[in-house]
């Protein structure tokens, strides 16, 4: 049995990851921060779906501690994930002269530190099984390097994912784990308010907002063993919008 830690996996995207997961037979556990009563219901979902084993832990990914702690707790109940699915990643829009210190370290330390602490964490095993998947999110554009005062916090850390996915990948290769992005444009997950969602449907070419289930096939693929030779990619899901 494959096993697979889905950071943020309550809600949201990386819940339709972990659903999907637990379908074709994956143990699955997930890290949330907040919301015990999403976490326990998802996990009651995750067993209904066909997972073996599941197991929901509270942990804030953006500390280095509570990681070590959320590993243990995965290895010692479910085994050493084979999957890392980072979905992890709170978001909120300032600009970027009233972006306080404090904000500015939360969107850091909660979509990119975290990543670093997971996967650092989660590499050891994957390596002397010489399998194993990292699949981070990044955000559509973050490719792009673009100027974005209005979310600059957040932007600037999910270009940091990008290239610190794309420094695992070089660095996981040889052992046979492949490290790969999904970039989701405005995906209608529960995560982004819903005026801001309806605001920018007219700014994506498709003409409508994303799907959770668009970003899950994605992420089936990047897990799968069909995709053992994709590494350091960046799959961009956003209906055309950021192009």
């Amino acid at each position: 049995m494959r096993c697979a830690l889905v950071t943020g996996g309550a809600k949201g995207i990386g819940r339709g990851v972990a659903l999907d997961l637990a379908a074709r037979g994956w143990g699955v556990a997930l890290a949330f921060r907040r919301d015990e009563d999403a976490a326990a219901a998802t996990v009651e979902e995750l067993r209904r779906a066909g997972a073996p084993r599941a197991l929901a832990v509270r942990a804030d990914v953006g500390d280095a501690a509570a990681c070590d702690e959320l590993f243990a707790r995965v290895a010692a109940e479910l085994g050493a994930p084979d999957a890392l699915v980072h979905a992890a990643g709170p978001y909120h829009r300032v600009d970027v002269l009233s972006e306080t210190p404090a904000g500015w370290r939360e969107m850091l330390a909660s979509n990119l530190d975290s990543l670093f602490y997971c996967a650092r964490l989660a590499a050891p095993t994957m390596i002397a099984r010489r399998w194993g998947r990292v699949l981070a999110f990044s955000i559509a554009n973050a490719d792009q390097a673009a100027a974005n005062p209005g979310v600059a916090a957040h932007y600037v850390a999910k270009v940091g994912v990008l290239v610190l996915a794309r420094t695992l990948a070089k660095a996981l290769a040889p052992s046979g784990v492949t490290v790969n992005c999904i970039s989701p444009g405005f995906i209608d997950s529960g995560s982004t308010p819903a005026d801001e969602l309806a605001r920018m449907v007219r700014h994506i070419p498709a003409g409508a907002l994303g799907r959770v289930a668009d970003c899950v096939a994605v992420a089936r693929f990047l897990l799968s063993d069909e995709a053992a030779y994709v590494n350091g990619a960046n799959v961009v899901v956003s209906g055309g919008w950021g192009l």
